[in-house]
């Protein structure tokens, strides 16, 4: 019994930390100039990193920003995003 306490409590705190929410993200450059003007991906819960991960496919440099549709905030350890080049 004790044994299988770990992993419940592995899979139950791995399930906290998910994304959940609706995000707005757009790409800028270096400057802070849009490079996607009128353009923004919307994404619902970890969708968002299919969105980021696109806007870095077609934008190598840039910088992603991820917005919380509700509360209007950055999201927390993944906004803003400097993508690889």
């Amino acid at each position: 019994m004790k044994k299988q306490i770990g992993p419940v409590m592995v899979v139950l705190l791995a399930g906290c930390a998910t994304t959940h929410g609706t995000y707005r993200s757009s790409v800028v450059d270096a400057s802070g100039k849009d490079l996607a003007p009128g353009i923004a991906l919307t994404a619902t819960g970890s969708g968002i990193y299919a969105a980021r991960n696109g806007m870095c496919a077609a934008n190598p440099g840039a910088t992603v920003q991820i917005i919380d549709i509700q509360t209007g905030t950055p999201l927390a350890g993944e906004s803003p995003y400097t993508c690889r080049k």
